[in-house]
């Protein structure tokens, strides 16, 4: 039999967009067809974001983009302002960003293997990625850790998230410096995760509330969906940049219903560009279009462009684009964080 060793060799390496210039390639597309000139299209809309005085840039991420090798284009737009504030699934910011901070690694596998000897070994597969289990659990027991050291009340995943940014802060090593959560915690950008308990999170507050029956931290999504919501309301226009679907893609959307519910009028969110491969004849929110999403008031139509593209393959070449462009380097920052 295999040993533990023999599968955790090769480390994901993240890409960096700073070191590829795409600019020619990505404007060589518009003169394509089909998912080309529609990623083209995309690139350009998130370029016109970043120049936008009054725009309010929200980037939605879902999928398990940071282990397959995009973590660091993430980190660099949050970096060099190119993004005001994250929507995420708790997988992509606690199990992996939070995970790597702590000092460990996602490693290049294969989906032809014996899973059941993956299970022996404490090994996790993501398709062609793995991670070690024993490590995952270590990530789990910090954030209850976190979380026991915390005054007993509700919070929401942007005020929970913003102590893992000071927890890492004050215990993290050398792989802290590339993390997510501690650069938006650094740059003032508030990170959402609306379903925090499904995560590394969720079994840390698992083993919170178990210890502490009385007297406990509880994640408030309702708060979460309030502070994202006042967000929308302080700004004059948004943009939002959607990496797949799901929780992160709706509660997104559906901050211009509650803006518009609590002032009236509220403005649709003016830009809105999404990276997918869902299909959109199952009639599930991860597909649907951004035209679909503008019946319901949330998108306005003139600037929305889907990209039916897996994301390894579209996000490096729109960040890309973007980054070289040079539009963030003008670009006010926001630091939402400090509205709450």
């Amino acid at each position: 039999m295999a040993t533990k060793k023999d599968y955790l060799k090769k480390t994901i390496q993240h890409i960096d967009i700073k070191e590829h210039n795409v600019v020619n390639l990505v404007e060589a597309m518009e003169r394509m067809a089909f998912s080309a000139r529609d990623l083209n299209r995309a690139a350009h809309i998130y370029d016109m974001m970043l120049r936008d005085e009054n725009a309010t840039i929200i980037l939605t991420i879902a999928g398990s983009i940071f282990s397959a090798g995009l973590k660091k284009i993430v980190f660099d737009l949050v970096e060099n302002n190119m993004v005001d504030a994250i929507v995420s699934t708790g997988a992509l910011m606690v199990d992996q960003d939070f995970f790597e901070a702590l000092g460990f690694k996602h490693y290049i596998g294969s989906p032809n293997v014996d899973d059941n000897e993956l299970r022996e070994l404490h090994i996790d597969r993501i398709y062609d990625t793995f991670i070690d289990e024993d490590e995952l659990r270590i990530c789990d027991e910090t954030t209850a850790n976190i979380f026991d050291s915390l005054e007993p009340k509700p919070y929401s995943s942007r005020e929970l998230l913003w102590y893992f940014g000071k927890y890492l802060e004050e215990n993290g090593g050398p792989k802290v410096e590339d993390s997510i959560i501690y650069s938006a915690y650094k740059n003032n950008v508030p990170i959402f995760v609306p379903a925090f308990s499904d995560c590394s999170a969720g079994f840390g507050i698992i083993i919170h509330q178990s210890n502490r029956p009385e007297s406990h931290v509880s994640f408030d999504s309702g708060k979460d969906f309030l502070e994202l919501t006042k967000i929308k309301l302080e700004s004059k226009e948004t943009g939002i940049f959607m990496v797949g679907g799901g929780v992160p893609k709706n509660f997104t959307q559906d901050v211009v219903v509650a803006a518009d519910i609590l002032t009236e009028n509220a403005p649709m969110h003016k830009y809105a560009i999404q990276i997918t491969v869902a299909d959109v004849r199952d009639g599930a929110l991860s597909s649907s279009t951004l035209k679909e999403a503008s019946s319901w008031g949330k998108v306005a139509q003139t600037f929305e462009q889907m990209v039916y593209s897996e994301a390894t393959l579209a996000l490096p070449l729109i960040s890309g684009y973007a980054y070289h462009k040079g539009g963030w380097k003008q670009r006010r920052k926001r630091e939402l964080q400090k509205l709450f």
